[in-house]
């Protein structure tokens, strides 16, 4: 039974094995599981909790920056897609279509598809909505005061996957879509650059995750976008990947569903759209980004529970003195409502095995007290991200809780920043390009003006792709890594998830 047990919380090395490390850490932090759908998840309560706190933090967000929600039909008619060629072809590949409305019992007492209820229409189960929602904005903007619609919507979504992992890459997926109208193409711009500045601030704020910040090259960017924007990371096995997008998608959509609105001056104009979207890969980053081989690593802005109360005793006599000490703690912290707290009061469980079940959910701080700590008035905190043991008194437990979170927090976005940094390297030719990348995984950074053809090259030829043009760029000029070309665009390349 022990041994059992033990090996419910054993995770796999990173050195050892990443993919599997990380599989081990959805799994047996109890925050994802396989369904009985091919590439489908089910999101445990445990991970769920996590998405839950980014709804939260995010909606907030968008309607302090005059953003509404709203919510469309998950079913989109094949014609719509037909309307707008450059962007299904995106997506024609990955689309689930409905075609049957009926199951049939037959003469063998097998259920089947009816023949007989097929559609006059098929349906695609929603990949993304920007044609059923441009569909209605059709009926919505009829004037230049019907401008700007600032909407978003929590949703889900359906894009075939051939390879699934868990949050990563699933055939279905939880997210959020913004899409907006606007009159001009100046104000498109502005929307969706302000979008990729809130995904920014959020995730490196509440989830300490270092991004780069910067739009996509023409080869990579969003079917039917004038321009897409970014946000990239870097996991412990140094390879990138894209944690938020928005898009400025100029008059492709209301040109496509013929959306026109009267001007102020009696013409009628196209108005002018962006969408933008974060998903539940977001908690894959935070796994491949801050967790070590004890497990999950969750920040404490973003985290469900903040602090894990253990109580330490031998026999049954000091049980009950330690749990009564605990328990009035907790009333304390209930009252000051400034983190989440549990006390870990299951039976026939050891100290030392609650220590590791816990690390491994990721939970920022773990409070001990045993019957020595309550003669001393004394308790013992346990930091998730450095394993420091901290002996403090009781009474100054929770102003120092909320300064060690604080602290936990700034520390896991330093330690992921410095990271980065240390594996952000600068090239200037194509040969140490190549030569580097298979030996030396990490994001490179070099002068680039090629072509959307030259970037099918350099993927075939290292796997890597372009992931941003950084919006900080150096001003300078230089040579084209890849074509010699004077330009003084710097671009990023990786291998990506």
């Amino acid at each position: 039974m022990a041994n059992e047990k033990a090996d419910a919380l054993r995770i796999t090395r990173r050195d050892e094995d990443y993919s599997r490390w990380y599989l081990d850490i959805v799994e047996r932090a109890k925050l994802a599981e396989d369904s009985n759908v091919r590439g489908c998840m089910i999101i445990r309560p445990e991970g769920y909790a996590i998405w839950e706190n980014m709804q939260l933090i995010l909606d907030k967000m968008f309607k302090d920056t005059d953003h509404v929600n709203a919510y469309f039909p998950l079913f989109i008619p094949v014609s719509f897609f037909s309307k707008e060629a450059q962007h299904v072809s995106g997506f024609a590949k990955e689309c689930a279509v409905v075609t049957h409305h009926r199951l049939k019992l037959d003469e063998d007492g097998q259920i089947g598809v009816d023949p007989d209820a097929e559609l006059g229409e098929p349906l695609v189960v929603r990949p993304t909505s920007e044609t059923i929602i441009w569909s209605a904005y059709r009926n919505w903007i009829q004037s230049y005061r019907d401008l700007p619609i600032l909407l978003n919507q929590w949703a889900n979504i359906c894009r075939w996957e051939m390879r699934t992992k868990p949050f990563l890459r699933t055939t279905e997926f939880l997210w959020q879509e913004g899409h907006t109208a606007h009159a001009t193409p100046e104000e498109a711009e502005v929307e969706a650059k302000q979008m990729l500045g809130v995904y920014k601030t959020f995730v490196e704020q509440y989830l300490s995750i270092p991004v780069f910040a910067g739009r996509k090259t023409e080869n990579e960017k969003f079917p039917g976008a004038e321009h897409t924007y970014t946000i990239e990371t870097m996991t412990q096995d140094r390879r990138a990947i894209q944690v938020g997008t928005s898009h400025n998608l100029g008059t492709t959509f209301s040109k496509a569903f013929d959306v026109t609105y009267l001007a102020a001056d009696g013409t009628r104009q196209y108005p002018f759209a962006t969408s933008w979207g974060i998903t539940t890969r977001l908690i894959g980053s935070l796994i491949m980004v801050h967790s070590d081989d004890k497990g999950f690593i969750c920040p404490p802005k973003i985290a469900p529970l903040q602090v894990i109360g253990v109580p330490i005793y031998r026999k049954e006599a000091e049980k009950e003195k330690v749990i009564s000490c605990f328990q009035q703690i907790q009333k304390r912290f209930k009252e000051l409502g400034a983190f989440s707290f549990k006390l870990d009061d299951r039976e026939n469980l050891s100290p030392g095995f609650k220590f590791n079940d816990w690390e491994l959910k990721g939970i920022p701080l773990r409070l001990e007290i045993g019957l020595r700590d309550m003669e001393k008035n004394n308790a013992v905190l346990v930091r998730r991200d450095t394993g420091e043991k901290i002996i403090i008194p009781q009474d100054e437990l929770e102003s120092r809780i909320l300064e060690l979170l604080n602290e936990i927090q700034d520390n896991l976005f330093k330690k992921a920043q410095e990271f980065q940094r240390q594996h952000t390297y600068t090239i200037s030719t194509y040969e140490e390009f190549k030569n580097s990348i298979e030996n030396k995984p990490g994001f490179y950074i070099a002068y680039f003006d090629g072509s959307p053809d030259d970037e099918e090259k350099i993927k075939e030829e290292t796997k890597a792709t372009s992931r941003c043009i950084p919006l900080e760029q150096e001003g300078t000029m230089g040579k084209c890594f890849y074509t010699g070309k004077s330009t003084n665009q710097q671009v990023i390349f990786a291998r990506a998830y």
